[in-house]
């Protein structure tokens, strides 16, 4: 029989981590005694505080997922955006934006913890950090805008993947054939082929496995930015000297008044989806290992890069495209032939753009695919359908993921050859999710959190922002919607 003095020093050296399982509505906490003498000293150094496998992402890997996310296909319009709205209002609102962006992403950070940010309960998705500080409708509001906006992403990177593999196949032809040959070719069969590499990667099961992939497709939009900032720069240079206006597009012959606004609200769109990241943050920092330093300190330092870093080169990207086309500049600037030659070059680039989406794709897609997988384990946590896997590299393969995740992505793919209108699609999708992703909730949350006083001065500036970025993003929202139905009238299903 052990000693009194034996048994105390066991006890001291046992930890109760805590597991959380969902059961209906009611959380099932069970303690789990992890002792030195037991032999589990090793499995506690696996787990962190939440009894979960121990987080391994680091600043440099929340940053590439960030990048992935930040700095996708968005870029290639931004030309075009500020073509409508002029050397004046366009860097000015670029500028704003990135602002907001970086400042509401702060916010939310703080919220992936709720209580004490080091070791307060951790909210591994959007939704769980919404449930935790406002509760109520706000949670069915928030995972529907959430998830509605990450399938729009998700078609939306299949057009345009299928553009930029279109453009590869154009450039080669019109070196061949010369610029009047229409070189016209059908973009279905591109969305089939990247819809059946989605489905390949889509078997990697969560964020944690794919940060290879999130930093090659970085690494990807770095070099497809970079060329279609070369090729501006060229191109201004071949002009003799800087195109465009102060105010932007002209009306006159092609552009109406009414157009003219439209547009202008629609580059407010394009510009808002070139930041969008902000609807995966909390499940970037999910992925960041424990504390110290804290996960919130880790993602504002993550976020203050990544938001820099993509500012730089959307401010370059989209002023050199408007200073090399003033008024003509394509909604995509690598696929719309504002250039030509060399056409090796525009096939490297729009060749990054694909490798690029096909991993900015998983990333967006990852939160849809957990959010599904844990309601099912939920609902059958018995059953050998979901829960049976077999590990291969970073895949996991089980009948439910492969079924479920590669019918979501021939859904995706079926719409996005139903609807190919990719600066339309783009415009749209960052109007309809900037204010209550990016803003409103990681307003409401902080203020929740920190009990910031009622009618203070910070409740005041909060509020303002809110209101303000509610009414540029119903702006934005009409002036897509009004190019879309333009679009639609002149276009039959299937037919790109």
């Amino acid at each position: 029989m052990a000693s009194a003095a034996e048994t105390t020093g066991a006890d001291a050296r046992t930890r109760h981590l805590m597991l959380r399982t969902r059961s209906g509505k009611r959380d099932v906490v069970a303690p789990m005694e992890v002792s030195v003498e037991a032999g589990n000293a090793g499995e506690a150094a696996c787990l962190d505080d939440d009894g979960r496998p121990r987080r391994t992402g680091t600043f440099w890997t929340a940053s590439a997922h960030i990048i992935t996310a930040v700095i996708g296909s968005g870029v290639l319009s931004l030309a075009w955006a500020i073509a409508q709205l002029g050397w004046v209002a366009g860097p000015t609102v670029m500028l704003l934006f990135a602002f907001v962006i970086y400042y509401t992403s702060t916010l939310l950070a703080e919220c992936y913890r709720t209580g004490d940010p080091a070791t307060g309960k951790r909210n591994y998705t959007y939704m769980d950090a919404v449930r935790a500080n406002l509760g109520g409708a706000k949670v069915t509001f928030c995972g529907v805008i959430q998830y509605a906006n990450l399938v729009g992403v998700a078609i939306g990177y299949t057009i345009a993947s299928s553009i930029s593999m279109r453009a590869i196949r154009r450039s080669d032809c019109f070196h061949k054939n010369g610029h009047a040959d229409p070189c016209r070719s059908s973009s279905n069969p591109y969305m089939i082929l990247f819809g059946a590499v989605q489905i390949m990667f889509s078997q990697i099961p969560d964020f944690d496995q794919i940060w290879w992939l999130s930093i090659v497709a970085a690494f990807m939009s770095f070099t497809y930015s970079g060329i279609g900032l070369s090729l501006g720069i060229a191109q201004t240079i071949s002009n003799g000297g800087i195109q465009g206006s102060l105010t932007g597009i002209s009306i006159g012959a092609g552009v109406s008044s009414t157009q003219k606004i439209w547009r202008s609200l629609q580059a407010f769109g394009d510009i808002a989806f070139a930041y969008s990241f902000s609807n995966i943050l909390i499940e970037i920092q999910d992925t960041i290992k424990a504390p110290p330093p804290s996960e919130a300190k880790v993602m504002k330092n993550a976020t203050r890069l990544s938001v820099a870093t993509t500012t730089v080169f959307y401010m370059l990207c989209g002023c050199m495209g408007y200073a090399a086309f003033g008024d003509a500049a394509p909604d995509n600037l690598l696929t719309g032939f504002g250039f030509y030659e060399p056409f090796w070059l525009l096939d490297i680039a729009n060749v990054a753009i694909v490798v690029h989406l096909v991993g900015a794709y998983q990333v967006f897609c990852q939160p849809i695919f957990a959010f599904v997988e844990r309601w099912a384990s939920r609902r059958w946590p018995d059953s050998a359908f979901i829960a049976r896997e077999l590990r291969v590299g970073p895949f996991a393969l089980s009948v439910f993921r492969l079924t479920w995740r590669s019918a979501f992505v021939c859904l995706t793919t079926v719409v996005a050859m139903l609807l190919p209108f990719f600066g339309n699609v783009v415009g749209f999708l960052g109007a309809v999710s900037f204010w209550p992703l990016t803003v409103y909730f990681p307003v409401e949350m902080y203020i929740a959190q920190r009990r910031v006083p009622r009618r203070s001065a910070m409740w005041v500036s909060l509020k303002t922002l809110s209101a303000a970025c509610l009414v540029v993003s119903i702006a934005a929202a009409v002036g897509s919607i009004a190019d879309v139905i333009d679009a639609l009238k002149v276009y039959r299903p299937f037919s790109g």
